[in-house]
């Protein structure tokens, strides 16, 4: 693999979290809408 290809793919890698993370965020912060997790936590645990 070439520098080059494994920049991009690191890029394309970290983009997916941040976005991933945003969307269960944006879940979290909607009205009567409970984000879960890939685990199985939700946020009406706390």
């Amino acid at each position: 693999m070439t520098p080059l290809k494994a920049a991009l793919l690191s890029f394309a890698m970290l983009s997916a979290i941040v976005l991933g993370g945003f969307g269960i965020y944006a879940a979290d912060a909607a009205a009567d809408h409970h984000a879960v997790d890939g685990y199985g936590v939700t946020a009406a645990a706390r």
